[in-house]
């Protein structure tokens, strides 16, 4: 069974920082790419961040210069580490783990919720 759980969401005033953590299990964490998006309420969910099973980054023009993403391939966990972040960050947060093959194979976590207060 695959299971993505997050972690480290919360409440925070603008201008601060959070660490979001995604454990995975259930996959080949290091074959897959993992991503985290986001989804304000009454709007799409969109990507936020990439980092494939190279480690190449992607990044929304919005979150370049303040969010970082990063993954522990022996600790099947990917994090995003979200600095000044602004009001508009607001959203649930959600883990998203690739992995290509024939066919793919994708999977979501729950969600967790961040709240930058103004």
């Amino acid at each position: 069974q695959v299971q993505l759980v997050e972690s480290g969401g919360g409440l925070v005033q603008a201008g601060g920082s959070l660490r979001l953590s995604c454990a995975a299990s259930g996959i080949i964490f290091s074959l897959n790419t993992m991503a985290w998006y986001r989804q304000a309420p009454a709007s799409q969910r969109d990507l936020v961040a990439s980092v494939s099973r190279g480690g190449t980054t992607n990044y929304a023009d919005s979150v370049k210069g303040r969010f970082t993403i990063s993954r522990d391939n022996a600790k099947n966990t990917v994090y995003l580490q979200m600095n000044s972040l602004k009001p508009e960050d607001t959203a649930v947060y959600y883990c998203y783990a690739l992995q290509q093959g024939l066919p793919n194979k994708d999977y979501w976590g729950q969600g967790t919720q961040v709240t930058v207060s103004s």
